[in-house]
């Protein structure tokens, strides 16, 4: 049997400190229009996401995050590794809904959370652009942020924020919402966080619930080996790291990279190739 990946919990929910992300499945690159038809052209079908799923599986990273309900293919995916393996995948499910004040926007974002539920998410955290609507920096408040975790226990999750906006935890946390865990971008290069990395640690470390950290190789702008190297040496152990992957060699890899971070060990990578290996820099 493989090394499992440790292990954090979440509420009630025993989470791998590993989170399967899913841009470099549903063709988000964050690079460029090509690159995201790439994706596309590669997921477009269940089976070469499975089998990233069985990698990840084979390790005990059994936990996924993903907008569920616009992507099928994910989800079929997931049913379709859950099936081959017998092992459960956790679904995080992070839906942009409409936090319009009125009835008929209230009504949609519950269809549209309950939805997610049906598909077999335990967790949802409200995406950030819609979250980040409801932000007053002005009395640091989330406003009307209750109505939507109150919609999420009524279908049987867990609730949590995705916060791009690093104040939203600092918000979250002090006004005591019913908030469990948090989504923050954080990465060494800085990459699309709104304030220093310093900052941003200072912020995850304080912050009274376990912290889903994204983008941890700033989208392809910093290799796999730096990315995850810097972020499970600098957040707490109750903090996960989500890692998106293009195929299943690639997660194999991040696996080792990371399991050897936390091991405090050289990882067991391959040399990268070169028109000319045989150089004396590049070691024996």
């Amino acid at each position: 049997m493989s090394v499992q990946f440790p292990r954090t919990q979440v509420e009630n929910i025993s989470l791998s400190r590993m989170i399967i992300g899913s841009n470099w499945m549903a063709g988000f690159s964050h690079t460029s229009p090509a690159a995201d038809r790439m994706i596309v052209r590669r997921h477009s079908q269940p089976d070469s996401i499975v089998a990233m799923l069985e990698t990840f599986l084979e390790y005990g990273v059994d936990t996924m995050m993903a907008p569920f309900l616009s992507h099928p293919v994910i989800v079929r995916a997931v049913r379709e590794a859950q099936e081959k393996t017998g092992k459960k995948i956790i679904m995080i499910d992070t839906p942009i809904i409409n936090v319009d004040d009125n009835p008929a926007a209230r009504k949609e974002a519950e269809q549209v959370i309950r939805q997610g539920r049906e598909l077999g998410a335990e967790i949802c955290l409200i995406h950030h652009s819609s979250a980040e609507q409801l932000v007053s920096k002005n009395r640091q408040t989330i406003d009307r942020l209750d109505d939507y975790t109150a919609m999420i226990r009524d279908a049987g999750m867990v609730p949590g924020l995705s916060a791009h906006m690093p104040e939203l935890v600092v918000y979250s946390d002090q006004n005591g919402y019913d908030v469990q865990t948090y989504i923050q971008i954080y990465n060494c290069m800085g990459f699309l966080m709104q304030v220093e990395v310093e900052t941003v640690n200072q912020i995850i470390h304080n912050a009274k619930k376990p912290v889903m950290t994204i983008k941890p190789m700033a989208a392809g702008r910093c290799t796999p080996f730096v990315g995850l190297n810097f972020s499970f040496a600098t957040i707490r152990d109750c903090d996960m790291v989500t890692v998106g992957c293009f195929n299943a060699d690639e997660a194999a890899e991040d696996i080792e990279i990371s399991l050897a971070a936390l091991e405090h060990r050289r990882a067991q990578i391959g040399k990268r190739s070169s028109p000319n290996n045989n150089q004396s820099a590049f070691g024996k």
